[in-house]
């Protein structure tokens, strides 16, 4: 009763967050009819993990099989009343668990508004001898299914084929399986008769993953996990492998060893030179840009020389020279030993006893072409 009143409790939940996805849904495409696409509504925080796994049958109290009245394939889509789920049936061998049987369980549970999903797993001779070998055991196999959320109720050594004691002893209204005929032993397809009343309720299968391909995946790439297993410290007894192969494995495992150091060799040159060619090409460009024909140290270097030979070369005289007529009056000045109160200067320049006199360029030059003269 504590599990039903849970699975209740999680049913409204998920029908009232459904609520409220829809209508947000409707608000999104009447204000961005634009948009490309359907936005997937995000859902709100809540803790949904069951804490226990789903309990054996054998293992709950008996009911009196008389009290069970099948629901109706109408009646399980409208809703039943709490106390009185929809019993949907699910039979497998469910080797090596994956997504994709996950998905098929998902599928069952969701099948009607109230559903109590109960599934069977086949035991291991059953297995072994209408299928074939599993990789995991029986034991394994019931472990992993009890622990899928989906599952309310686990059947060990689930029958082949259902017989009506078997629905009847489990109350069983509903049988979901994909919709493939599955011919097994010596019939065309064990769910006919399920099929023929009406319980049948299909589902899809996922494509792309199923046991076969896994254990394919395995078998085609057989060296590669030996090899890991082999690393992880598995014997070669083990694994049933000789010692021969061993010795080759730890071999070829040494030679990858080295390839890939050799690889990483290679990229880490191949990153260096790619840097080296990059701190190359703007070296190259700053070199040019300051030594290049019309580089930076050029017009430094000319406008250099320019300057130094401004520096030391004379300032040329102008071409014609002014003659002595031409030439304007040189000004008068003062000896500094002299006052203005002086006398007027003798025409004589060697008269002695004069107290001052004025000196004129003229005169200077005057003398001065009488000097060379009296040389020549």
């Amino acid at each position: 009763m504590v599990h039903l009143s849970w699975l209740l409790t999680q049913m409204e939940a998920q029908s009232s967050s459904g609520l409220v996805l829809s209508r947000k849904r409707r608000r999104e495409s009447s204000t961005r009819d634009s948009e490309e696409g359907e936005r997937l509504g995000k859902y709100p925080k809540c803790t949904v993990g069951l804490k226990n796994p789903a309990p054996f049958a054998d293992e709950l109290l008996p009911v009196d099989p008389k009290a069970y009245e099948r629901v109706s394939m109408e009646e399980a889509k409208r809703g039943t009343r709490a106390n009185r789920p929809v019993r949907v049936y699910a039979d497998g061998i469910f080797d090596v668990f994956h997504s994709g049987h996950a998905r098929a369980l998902m599928q069952a549970k969701r099948l009607f508004p109230n559903t109590h999903l109960i599934v069977g797993v086949c035991s291991d001779d059953l297995t072994h001898k209408y299928k074939g070998f599993t990789v995991m055991n029986e034991d394994e196999r019931y472990d992993a299914i009890r622990h899928c959320r989906y599952v309310d109720e686990v059947v060990r050594n689930a029958p082949w084929t259902l017989s009506p004691e078997f629905l009847i002893k489990h109350r069983i209204d509903f049988v979901a399986h994909d919709d493939i005929p599955y011919s097994s032993a010596g019939s065309d397809d064990v769910y006919k008769h399920i099929k023929d009343a009406g319980m049948f309720a299909p589902t899809q299968r996922t494509e792309g993953i199923s046991t076969s391909d896994i254990i394919t995946r395995i078998v085609r790439d057989y060296d590669v996990y030996v090899r890991r297993n082999l690393q992880r410290g598995y014997t070669a007894k083990e694994l049933n492998v000789s010692f021969i192969n061993e010795k080759k494995y730890h071999l070829q495992e040494r030679v990858d060893k080295v390839k890939r150091k050799v690889r990483d060799v290679e990229e880490k040159s191949i990153d260096l030179i790619q840097k080296w060619e990059e701190k190359s090409r703007e070296f190259i460009g700053n070199f040019l840009q300051m030594f290049g024909p019309e580089g930076a140290l050029k017009h430094m270097l000319k406008e250099g020389k320019g300057r130094m030979l401004q520096a030391i070369s004379p300032r040329q005289s102008p071409n014609s020279s002014p003659t002595r007529e031409e030439r304007s009056p040189s000004p008068t000045f003062r000896l500094p030993f002299f006052t203005k109160t002086s006398p007027p200067p003798s025409p004589r320049p060697h008269h002695s006893g004069a107290r001052g006199y004025l000196i004129s360029e003229d005169d200077e030059d005057e003398d001065v072409d009488e000097d060379e003269d009296e040389e020549n």
